[in-house]
Order: C-alpha cells, then sequence, then structure tokens
C-alpha cells in the first residue's frame, strides 16, 4: 500500500463571514500519496490555487481554513522551503528584481541546510545547471529581468528544490510559457521529480498537459472535488458528467503527450 503524505479532510477555505463568506474550497476529502505525481485539474476559479496555497501554509491571512490538512508523511508538520518547494504561476513576479539569482537560490540552500557561503554558492550554481540554464556561472550574476520567461521559471524551480524538499507544488508554472516551452518545464518537473523520489502536486488548467506525466488527477469544480483516481481510468472512462465535458471540450487531448512518461 501507498504511503499517504498528506491527508486532507474536510477541507473549507473561505473569505469573509456568515452567508456573505465566499468559499473558494468546500469539504474537500483529498489524499496526497508520497511519490506521486498528482495533477488537479479545473477551470478558473475553481480552487486549485487555493488547495495548493492550503497546503504549502501560504493562504492570505483574511483566509478561514476549516476541516483539516494532516501529515503522516512527514514527523509533524512540513516547514516550508525545507520540506515542501513552492513554484509560482510567474516567477518574474516571485523572484526579488534586485538580487541576482544566484545569490537568491544560496539562500535557500544557507538557510535550510546550513551550508558556509561558498558552499551555498556551489550547491545554487549546480542547481542551475542541474534545471538546464545555460551558461550557469554567468547566470549566477543575472538579475530576473534578464532572463527570459523560460529561464525565469526553471530558476524559480531550482529556488524550489534547493533544500531537498520532499513535496514540489507547481501552481500554474506553464501557463504564462508558449507551448514549446511549457512541455520543456513539464519534462524538467517530470526529470527532477524521478530523479530525487519527490512527490510532485502540479496544479493546472491544461489537461492534456497533465495527462502526459501525471499518476493521478484530481478534478476541481466550484470549489469541490468532482472525482480523483489513476490517470489512464480517469481520461479514459471519467465517472463524473463534468469530468466527462471537461475532456470533451480539450481539443487534441488525444494526441501523443508533450513529454514521454518516466517508466515506474
Amino acid at each position: 500500500m501507498s504511503t499517504i503524505l498528506a491527508s486532507l479532510k474536510k477541507l473549507t477555505v473561505a473569505y469573509g463571514a456568515g452567508q456573505g463568506a465566499y468559499r473558494a474550497l468546500q469539504n474537500l476529502d483529498l489524499d496526497i500519496f508520497k511519490g506521486e505525481r498528482l495533477a488537479i485539474i479545473g477551470e478558473s476559479g475553481s480552487g486549485k490555487s487555493t488547495l495548493a496555497r492550503a497546503l504549502g501554509g501560504l493562504l492570505a491571512p483574511e483566509a478561514h481554513m476549516s476541516g483539516s490538512i494532516v501529515w503522516p508523511g512527514f514527523h509533524g508538520s512540513p516547514q516550508a522551503g525545507r520540506d515542501m518547494g513552492f513554484v509560482f504561476q510567474d516567477a518574474g513576479t516571485s523572484l526579488n528584481p534586485v538580487i541576482p539569482v544566484g545569490r537568491q537560490i544560496a539562500e535557500v540552500a544557507r538557510l535550510h541546510l546550513k551550508l558556509s557561503r561558498s558552499k551555498a554558492h556551489e550547491h545554487a550554481r549546480a542547481l542551475l545547471a542541474r534545471v538546464h540554464i545555460p551558461d550557469p556561472d554567468t547566470a549566477m550574476n543575472a538579475f530576473a529581468h534578464q532572463l527570459s520567461g523560460g529561464q525565469r521559471q526553471r530558476v524559480a524551480i531550482a529556488a524550489a528544490i534547493a533544500a531537498k524538499p520532499s513535496l514540489l507544488i507547481a501552481d500554474e508554472v506553464t501557463s504564462a510559457l508558449d507551448t514549446i516551452v511549457q512541455a520543456q518545464i513539464v519534462s524538467l518537473l517530470d526529470e527532477l521529480v524521478a530523479a530525487e523520489r519527490m512527490t510532485l502536486v502540479f496544479i493546472t488548467h491544461d489537461i492534456a498537459l497533465a495527462s502526459g506525466f501525471a499518476d493521478r488527477i484530481a478534478v476541481l469544480h466550484e470549489a469541490r472535488l468532482v472525482e480523483a483516481g489513476p490517470a489512464a481510468d480517469l481520461l479514459n472512462a471519467p465517472g463524473q458528467a463534468y469530468t466527462a465535458r471537461l475532456l470533451a471540450s480539450h481539443i487534441g487531448l488525444d494526441t501523443p503527450p508533450l513529454i514521454a512518461k518516466h517508466p515506474p
């Protein structure tokens, strides 16, 4: 039996109070298993990013969360940055514009791995090479605005994995990129997760993108979990009418996936 990394029970996230409260998530039950690639899919406003932020402990102060998130796969609650890495939709806003990207990655390593300044610098340079940034020595001193959108997202991924987390949460990380760069970023995530045996929670509205690499898919609609199951089962025989409509409306889902899935 697979080990449960995180278990969500009746998770509800609301903004405001009383009958006028906006519920971004409602009574969501979901288990996340160690080592899996879980894709969370749904239309805009379905609650995907709220779920990602709830997992990462990044909800806004005005959010009211009820239900529970327990972490049987960790000894106590995981620490953001150390036990879990988070990659945001727009790396241009998540990276500090006035600090070289290499130093930003190195600071994560210094904080969580307790490396010396020189060791952290070496670690950051190796990570830039690991995420396939051209000329990592030069890139160490580059600022975010000097990099392309795809390169910024690679830097953000390098920072997210700098402390060797067990869980990586990627929230719509490809939505602002063109199709070719999307495929490259997803392929990179798949490569890193396989090599480091991380668990990946991949948030996306693009079913075709998720179908190429996810082990399991969870479908959200209007703040509720519609269904969840193995990717092949859900894509070939959806159990709910909403999922079937979502699949039917997606052009190109029957084309070859963008990347080849790693063998188990």
